[in-house]
């Protein structure tokens, strides 16, 4: 369901279906490894979930607090409506990086 592409320095989580509590373990294992590799820098691209609950958004908020006490960034991309919808509505769009493109993510790493 899911998968990772290291671009450079970052590496990029995407997937397909629900980011839930029956895939949520499969994308922290792919994002675990940046935790133990230097400073973590990680993009996890929605543009092909199609949505999440409360255990995914956990998951997501975990991350993000994760690589913030080890010095690096997690970010978003591409949410679909429905998925920037839950992200306004728990106000987490507030509190992590979203960006239109999976690529404009990677790229805000080099600013």
């Amino acid at each position: 369901m899911f998968h990772q592409v290291d671009q450079g320095a970052v590496r990029v989580i995407a997937g397909a279906g629900p980011l839930n509590h029956e895939s949520v373990a499969e994308a922290r294992a792919l994002l675990q490894p940046c935790l133990t590799a230097g400073q973590p820098l990680a993009v996890f691209d929605l543009e092909h979930v199609s949505l999440m609950d409360s255990v995914g958004l956990e998951m997501l908020v975990q991350t993000h607090e994760d690589f913030a006490r080890r010095g690096g960034a997690f970010k978003l991309a591409a949410p679909n409506p429905l998925c920037r919808d839950i992200l306004h509505v728990t106000q987490l769009d507030k509190r992590l990086e979203i960006f239109a493109t999976s690529r404009a993510a990677v790229g805000s790493f080099l600013k």
